[in-house]
């Protein structure tokens, strides 16, 4: 069964967070090394980033933050499960930790999830082309119910499963974050059911974990697409003579599609940005740059043609038949 094209979406993560970062993720889209932004609308330069996205016709969605700084809706600002002693989000580990001693309130979960569609359809007038999840939070238990029901009432049909082929096998990546990852995984896995039930879709593969900051590099994006594309073809292969493909029959090729999730940018000003706390030492570091100048590389782009890998954005993306996951 082959396939007639990849349509891949190259997703710019953290759109807001500061007016560097804004300004690398504008710069890698003209350039046309991302085809899709994601915008967090409690970060500092949200507003610019909206209208840097109208400006420059990027395509957007909504990259939902229950973990970093500040929330949206106004009744929880005065106080929530949601925030620290300091009146800040719990941060990535400790939202988690909050949520396994079930100390979260998910009413406040849903409250500030619609409070940032609003705001997001404020921001850009329109809904989301897609949304995720700030740090993986959109697939944690509990949450995945409540992101899923938000979706489908405001009619949201993408949004991230970060499933990522090859992950075990990364020895490069730091021990604390390969265990992070495989349980982003595991979450993942156990989020499929919840979307499925919702008709939310996504790309058929996932990239992004084992690439993220200076473990990016021509080589390792060029493997880990070309491992995702022969994955598929294999499993449709093996499946081709029992199961009908998304385009009626299992003689015909389909699109593939895949997204690619990056945070490329120039490094944060110290000062400069965040989601009301200023911005992380991630942002700050030179791993954003190292992104930026990775994903434009003349031996990338030459690689998406080569293999026919078209970069596209959510909105654009045919319906996905969740084919790696059955």
């Amino acid at each position: 069964m082959p396939h007639s094209q990849v349509q891949l979406v190259v997703t710019g993560d953290d759109f807001g967070y500061c007016p560097r970062r804004n300004r690398g993720i504008v710069d890698c889209f003209l350039q046309g090394a991302i085809s899709n932004v994601s915008l967090l609308v409690n970060a500092a330069f949200a507003k610019d980033a909206a209208e840097l996205a109208k400006r420059h016709n990027i395509p957007i969605g909504l990259h939902a933050n229950l973990s970093e700084g500040l929330p949206i809706c106004e009744k929880l600002q005065k106080g929530s499960s949601l925030l620290n002693q300091d009146g800040f989000f719990h941060g990535k580990m400790g939202f988690r930790k909050m949520l396994q001693e079930m100390q979260l309130n998910m009413s406040e979960v849903e409250q500030e999830l619609r409070a940032q569609v609003e705001l997001f359809q404020e921001l850009t007038g329109h809904l989301p082309h897609h949304m995720d999840g700030h740090q993986h939070v959109h697939v944690l238990p509990e949450v995945r119910d409540i992101f899923a029901r938000v979706l489908s009432s405001h009619q949201i049909k993408f949004t991230r499963v970060p499933i990522e082929l090859g992950l075990h096998d990364c020895s490069w990546i730091e021990p604390h974050l390969k265990d992070f990852y495989l349980q982003v995984e595991k979450d993942s896995l156990n989020s499929v059911e919840v979307f499925i039930k919702h008709d939310i879709r996504w790309p058929d593969a996932y990239i992004g974990l084992t690439t993220m900051g200076k473990n990016m590099s021509v080589s390792r994006l060029k493997n880990a697409l070309q491992c995702s594309m022969d994955t598929i073809l294999r499993r449709e292969i093996r499946a081709g003579a029992t199961a009908p493909s998304p385009i009626g029959t299992s003689l015909q090729p389909r699109c593939v599609t895949m997204e690619l999730m990056v945070h490329p940018g120039y490094p944060s000003l110290p000062d400069e940005g965040g989601c009301g706390e200023g911005p992380d030492d991630f942002s700050q570091s030179p791993e954003r740059l190292h992104e930026f100048h990775t994903l434009n590389s003349s031996e990338l782009l030459e690689f998406y043609k080569e293999k026919n890998l078209r970069l596209c954005a959510f909105k654009d993306l045919c319906k996905p038949p969740f084919s790696l996951l059955k």
